[in-house]
């Protein structure tokens, strides 16, 4: 399968390629969203929202664990960081297999609740505000996905 890589020079761009990325998510996809703290996991989930048509302010759900927002497709955001107990049963397998997107932050943390099909993200850190976007699909899906996203 591979990864797929996007460079992003400034967080308008991370923002913006998200937003793009949103066109083509469907019911029921998910995407995981690693990286280290401040390198634009919630920039990110910000431009996925912003292309789903939802306009309400999307922060980090770092203590709420899972956030809702209505668009065009409703979002399932998860930041599941500072779960204590991963098979702690917040029933994920409704939001993964639901009639919205799902974007889980630090989505390692819960691995084993994870659907076997999803779109693995990984933010890097470049010098100043540049960013590696890397994409992993993991499914047929995904990799459809990734093909439409990437070229």
């Amino acid at each position: 399968m591979g990864s797929y890589r996007f460079v992003s020079n400034s967080p308008e761009e991370t923002f913006s390629f998200a937003e793009k990325m949103a066109a083509h998510l469907k019911p029921g996809d998910v995407l995981l969203l690693e990286g280290d703290l401040g390198a634009g996991k919630t920039t990110f989930t910000k431009g996925i929202a912003n292309g789903l048509g939802i306009r309400r302010t999307v922060n980090s759900p770092t203590f709420t664990i899972i956030k809702e927002y209505r668009g065009n497709l409703p979002l399932y955001h998860m930041d599941v960081y500072r779960l204590e107990d991963a098979q702690e049963d917040l029933g994920f397998d409704e939001y993964f297999e639901g009639d919205g997107v799902t974007v889980v932050e630090w989505a390692h943390f819960i691995k084993d609740l994870l659907p076997e099909s999803y779109l693995e993200i990984r933010i890097l850190r470049l010098e100043g505000d540049r960013r590696l976007i890397e994409a992993e699909p993991f499914g047929d899906r995904y990799v459809s996905l990734c093909e439409e996203i990437f070229g």
